[in-house]
């Protein structure tokens, strides 16, 4: 039982900062927030993330290419590129990290207003820093694993970001329902979100990039949203309202 709390508060909390700090912050811009809070953020996903750790400025150029080049020979992550789901995320990995170590000719208007803490990053994304929190994964399971099995769940914990990334980019292309007919696959993955923070809206959120709410029908509930009204009543963040919203990518 201690396992799989292990593993539900891994998968939440990473995904946390996926969706609310690299997407909406990073990617689109959908809230503001001071430089000491985004530093916090930037160490919250980097204990969160922990050896699958990415860079939000890296993601943030990564995915807004995706928006612009959806389901396209220069999407960095489309599932039309792919022959499966394991191409595709090693697909993704080899341009995430031409990104983030400046192989790829990014334009200017990709990386407008993304966040950048490369002092940080360059301690986080080393491989160093992956190997150590790997060894602590272990020992976790070490300490809490009453099965010999439990520890087959540990690429769970090795990859977290990585997996999730794969689920919707890869997933939410290729099943699920359409509310609006876009010009590219995108489709909403389940009808009901407490798995994803919201991002399983995934054909909404093409409709919509810069709407900080994913969910458009009654019964479909955006957690992320919904904890991004939190931090902004907590004055942690100040949501964007539509009208003031710039990133358009």
């Amino acid at each position: 039982m201690a396992i799989v709390f292990l593993l539900i508060i891994h998968w939440y909390s990473s995904l946390f900062f996926q969706s609310v700090f690299h997407h909406r912050y990073a990617a689109h811009g959908m809230f503001t927030m001071s430089r000491a809070w985004e530093k916090a953020f930037y160490i919250g996903c980097y204990l969160t993330q922990g050896s699958s750790y990415i860079s939000a400025y890296a993601y943030g150029i990564m995915h807004r290419l995706h928006h612009a080049h959806t389901d396209t020979s220069e999407d960095p992550h489309s599932p039309g590129n792919s022959s499966n789901v394991f191409t595709m995320m090693w697909q993704t990995r080899n341009n995430y990290f031409d990104i983030f170590t400046g192989k790829t000719n990014v334009e200017q208007k990709y990386t407008v207003g993304l966040p950048k803490w490369e002092a940080f990053d360059k301690i986080a994304h080393s491989p160093l820093s992956r190997l150590a929190w790997c060894g602590f994964y272990i020992f976790l399971y070490y300490l809490l694993a009453t099965q010999w099995w439990m520890f087959l769940l540990l690429p769970l914990h090795f990859g977290m970001g990585a997996i999730q990334g794969a689920v919707v980019n890869w997933l939410a292309h290729v099943v699920g329902y359409v509310n609006f007919q876009v010009n590219n696959t995108s489709k909403n993955l389940i009808p009901v979100d407490f798995i994803f923070w919201g991002e399983a809206y995934h054909n909404n959120h093409h409709k919509h990039p810069s709407r900080p709410n994913n969910s458009v029908k009654w019964f479909e509930v955006d957690t992320g949203y919904l904890a991004m009204k939190i931090l902004h009543q907590l004055k942690i963040i100040k949501l964007r309202t539509q009208k003031s919203h710039r990133l358009k990518v």
